[in-house]
């Protein structure tokens, strides 16, 4: 099939660089001089701190932070290890901090960064007593595990071939000591698989998790330090993840039966049901002392549960805002818990038997949260969240997503603030694709049943269409291949659109940058069955004459996760139409953003555009 815009895949095309700076400067004279009005307003709510992750050792806690307009790594009494101001000094480029970790006795700490927002870095391990840099990689590395004489970790070929000759994309862990380093799993392993390391917090025994995409998982379990000796213990053809392993029993989250999560005890070569499934899914769970702490997801809203290691249920804990709670680490007596709710950007919760707030950052305001549901195409009932203030002027902002077993729980999202404080309304939408219901939820949203995620996103912009709304569709990522589905399918369900760093040209997503990772869940576009339902719907190649609202396709020069080609190509042929079609190119922006003033200003972009365009 004939391609018009193929030569937008070369980002060094002088045409691109030319196009990018002049529709950077149209869409500047779009929106006038409203957004620079409006930064300091989103600014106040970016800014606000914000904890991503914590990691609990001998020496204390030490965690991952944004605070204004740098990112650190610090221990919780204050003292910084890591500042991105100082690395943007050094480098010259705003510095994206990505992840960490330590060991156990607080001594050794890895940590990963890149520039301008790319996926791809630079990893440096370094000692914390003497503050020594021991070890630089480049490009970064991942999933560091330290042992007692070393520490794992694996590379992800973006490029070229794995050391066992298998092509990119691919996945390999190492095992690196005084001796060098040496590949110690994946030999073999293709495209689409994914590999994940973790040690059980008795730091005896090694939880190796291999993954098909997002689809199904096999565990490996054996003694840290005899990688050679890993023996596969579970395999299932849906997700599952290794829990702990506790007095000889390993734990495990798996997706076995209806795909509602339940807790599985293996030991030797028996299995044991500990947690059955529910009504809704279970969806992580950690073991402190000799109970399991669990999250059940009910209507895409966290609750915890309490459980004794047999499975009787003891306690129910419930939050006073729909929220999102997640385990940030867990030693065996403790957890550390992250909270997060439209409003709230954190809560720090410890756990060891009771739930201990530990700090917090919260907006004040009139604020309510409501939920509703709608009957989707099908008849599947799809559960939205609708948050409002003080008043309520029938505009709404839809996020959505849909996809790759991601749940859309409550998050905050500093630009929605100045929104609702104008009138504005916000809205989340649980689509299938996600894992708001489970396994089975997921898997009517994947592949050849793609198209539903479409339909439930239209029952939703629909049903507050009816209501009386203007309304903005919002979606990134996979959720920006959701918005322009829509958008070409149905242009009529909203009154503004907002596509950022998507994945569109379905029939090419596989041949740029990391993109074969994702065709286990699309699908292969050489395949002539699966060609047949991605074409179908794929947004590229559904752009037809018709009467599309005001769009805005944002992407960055530097995400080398989904290729701006997606978006570049996109954009071209709804121009092509006379669409009102607006383009964003962050020329310092990654998939995940760049440094936080970087990112504040594209999201104050994104406000501006929604108020001109409902105005």
């Amino acid at each position: 099939m004939e391609d018009p815009y193929v030569w937008m895949e070369n980002l060094n095309d002088k045409r691109v660089l030319r196009l990018v700076e002049e529709e950077n400067k149209r869409f500047r004279k779009f929106v006038g001089e409203l957004s620079d009005e409006l930064f300091p307003e989103v600014w106040e709510y970016y800014s606000m701190p914000v904890i991503y992750n914590t990691r609990l050792t001998e020496r204390g806690t030490i965690a991952m932070y944004r605070e204004r307009d740098r990112q650190v790594i610090r221990w919780l009494d204050g003292r910084v290890v890591v500042d991105s101001k100082e690395l943007e000094r050094e480098f010259n480029d705003e510095i994206l901090l990505q992840t960490f970790s330590v060991d156990k006795a607080g001594r050794f700490l890895a940590y990963s960064f890149s520039m301008g927002g790319a996926d791809e870095g630079i990893t440096r391990i370094v000692d914390l007593k003497r503050g020594e840099l021991l070890e630089e990689f480049r490009p970064s590395i991942r999933n560091v595990v330290f042992t007692d004489n070393g520490y794992y970790f694996s590379r992800f070929y973006r490029h070229g071939e794995a050391p066992d000759g298998i092509k990119a994309p691919a996945v390999r862990l190492f095992f690196k000591d005084e001796n060098g380093e040496r590949m110690v799993f994946g030999e073999g392993l293709g495209s689409g698989h994914l590999l994940y390391l973790k040690e059980s917090t008795d730091g005896r025994t090694a939880m190796l998790t291999v993954t098909f995409g997002w689809n199904s998982a096999e565990i490996y379990t054996g003694q840290i330090d005899e990688p050679e000796k890993w023996e596969r213990v579970y395999s299932a053809e849906v997700p599952a993840e290794p829990i702990d392993v506790v007095n000889g029993r390993l734990y495990v989250l798996t997706r076995e039966g209806r795909g509602l999560g339940k807790i599985i005890a293996i030991d030797s070569e028996k299995t044991i049901e500990v947690i059955p499934e529910g009504n809704f899914p279970l969806e992580w769970a950690v073991i402190i002392g000799d109970k399991i702490l669990a999250s059940r997801l009910v209507n895409a809203s966290h609750s915890l549960e309490l459980y004794s290691l047999n499975g009787e249920k003891l306690d129910e804990i419930t939050f006073d805002l729909p929220g999102s709670v997640y385990p940030l680490d867990s030693d065996g007596k403790r957890a550390l818990l992250r909270y997060e709710s439209f409003t709230v950007p954190y809560r720090l919760y410890e756990f060891g038997g009771k739930l201990k707030l530990v700090e917090k950052q919260e907006v004040e305001g009139n604020f309510r949260v409501e939920e509703d549901f709608v009957v989707s195409k099908d008849g599947t009932k799809i559960h939205y969240f609708h948050v409002k203030g003080s008043e309520d002027n029938k505009r709404v902002w839809v996020f959505g997503y849909g996809g790759f077993n991601v749940s859309l729980t409550p998050r905050f999202f500093p630009q929605v603030i100045p929104f609702i404080k104008r009138g504005g309304t916000f809205a989340t939408a649980n689509l299938r694709g996600g894992s708001e219901y489970g396994e089975e939820w997921h898997r009517a949203g994947m592949r050849e049943n793609k198209q539903n995620v479409f339909g439930d996103f239209i029952a939703v912009l629909e049903k507050l269409k009816k209501d009386g709304y203007k309304v903005v569709a919002w979606g990134r990522s996979n959720g920006g291949l959701l918005v322009s589905a829509t958008l070409t399918q149905r242009p009529d369900v909203m009154d503004s659109a907002l596509i950022g760093y998507p994945v569109i040209d379905m029939l090419r997503f596989h041949k740029l940058y990391i993109g074969r990772v994702w065709i286990p869940e699309y699908g292969n576009p050489d395949d002539p069955k699966d060609r047949k339902f991605l074409l179908r719907y794929s947004p590229y190649h559904n752009a037809k004459p018709a009467r599309y609202p005001p769009t805005l396709i944002y992407t960055g020069l530097h995400d080398d996760r989904v290729h701006p080609a997606h978006a570049l190509k996109f954009f071209m042929k709804l121009k092509e139409l006379g669409a009102p079609v607006y383009l964003r190119v962050e020329t310092k922006s990654g998939h995940m953003g760049a440094s936080p003033e970087t990112r504040a200003k594209e999201l104050t972009d994104l406000l501006a555009f929604i108020l001109k365009t409902l105005s």
